[in-house]
């Protein structure tokens, strides 16, 4: 059973910062990939940033590159996106999505089968 839990979603203003979490109860999850997600009202869901559960190696859109950082604690089963100058186009529902580790780490939601409820981020201008 795989269960993944968001928070940290909220609103703020541009420029500023906000750090989402995911716990995940996955059984031996350092063989997973994890990705965050992002799905704007009337858009389709695109991916922002993911990582290999186990390493270092991680991937990120070219629209958060050097904005948002993705990182894990693995004692706490926990990966983090953290958000910094925030710009109103980031606004989305974010989700967190994992799926049993490939070498290369995906990009399409399609290839994540476990997902997140996900969480609301709002930026204002």
């Amino acid at each position: 059973q795989v269960q993944l839990v968001e928070s940290g979603g909220g609103l703020v203003q541009a420029g500023g910062s906000l750090r989402l979490s995911c716990v995940a109860s996955v059984h031996n999850i350092s063989t997973y990939v994890v990705g965050w997600f992002r799905q704007a009202a009337g858009k389709e869901r695109e991916f922002a940033a993911g990582m290999h559960w186990r390493g270092t190696s991680t991937r990120y859109a070219d629209s958060v590159k050097g904005r948002f950082t993705i990182s894990r604690d693995t004692a706490k089963n926990t990966v983090y996106l953290q958000m910094n100058s925030l710009k109103p186009e980031d606004t989305a529902v974010y989700y967190c999505a994992t799926d049993p580790y490939r070498l290369v780490l995906p990009t399409n939601s399609a290839e994540y089968q476990y997902w997140g409820q996900g969480t609301q981020v709002t930026v204002s201008s």
